[in-house]
């Protein structure tokens, strides 16, 4: 039976966290683990998940981080834990509730099809939160058009942070080659697994603003990514699926 693993990054999210991890266990599904990563957040969202970790007999784990370190290296260190302790699907999704936990069932129902499933905003059915202004909704749609225009992605969601990805999909593409530290880091996933010749199937999905909490995607932040985008074309423009690395061998038992 598939393990999933759910990787929550964290910084100042202690409000959140409690709730939605108790959304997520209420969702039943067996061998469910959780993997929280917090950059050291002065509000103690850090200390909150250890207390969650010390009544989870075994099933959420927390990584602690001395300092801010982005959000892209944050996800990439807990899709290696995720990996190295067997987990066979890793999910990554926001604490703030902008991703319904209960749409994780629904992302869990295509990647039976696919090697990566993505929530996604921009697919018939998707829907973005009324309260969101329109100089928002049009900076985020530029972000995705410019992205699919410039490094010609398939996905219509490229900046999308809500998925679930198959263990050897994240193996064959070696994390080791992610290079972003910041919210490009979404659009650089999308396109190496692009590039290696991955399934990436996009599910709808409402897409609702934080609940408690300040976003931490400025406008500054969404036009650094948008720029950066070159560098992940330039980086990766030349991968193939022959550059996927070899899954390890499954270990002999006697």
């Amino acid at each position: 039976m598939d393990s999933l693993t759910i990787v929550l990054p964290t910084y100042n999210e202690a409000e959140n966290l409690p709730d939605m991890v108790q959304a997520l266990w209420a969702l039943g599904l067996p061998n469910l683990r959780l993997i929280v990563v917090d950059d050291s957040s002065p509000d103690g969202t850090g200390q909150v998940a250890d207390l969650l970790a010390a009544q989870s007999n075994g099933t959420l784990q927390v990584i602690h981080r001395p300092a801010k370190s982005g959000l892209g290296t944050a996800y990439v260190a807990g899709f290696r834990r995720a990996v190295a302790d067997g987990a066979t699907l890793v999910g990554q999704m926001d604490v703030d509730f902008s991703h319904a936990p209960a749409d994780v069932l629904r992302l869990l129902g295509e990647i039976r099809d696919c090697d990566v499933a993505v929530g996604s905003r921009y697919v018939p059915g998707g829907k973005l939160d009324s309260r969101w202004g329109a100089g928002r909704r049009l900076l985020s749609w530029w972000g995705n058009v410019y992205s699919q225009a410039l490094l010609a992605l398939r996905v219509r969601d490229a900046t999308a942070g809500f998925k679930v990805w198959r263990r050897t999909t994240l193996l064959g593409m070696d994390l080791g080659r992610i290079r972003s530290n910041g919210y490009v880091f979404q659009v650089e996933m999308a396109y190496v697994a692009q590039r290696l010749g991955y399934r990436e199937c996009e599910v709808p999905i409402y897409f609702e603003d934080r609940r408690i909490g300040q976003s931490k995607m400025s406008t500054q932040v969404k036009l650094e990514a948008a720029w950066r985008v070159f560098d992940v074309w330039r980086t990766h423009h030349r991968l193939t699926p022959a550059d996927r690395l070899p899954l390890p061998l499954p270990e002999q038992t006697a």
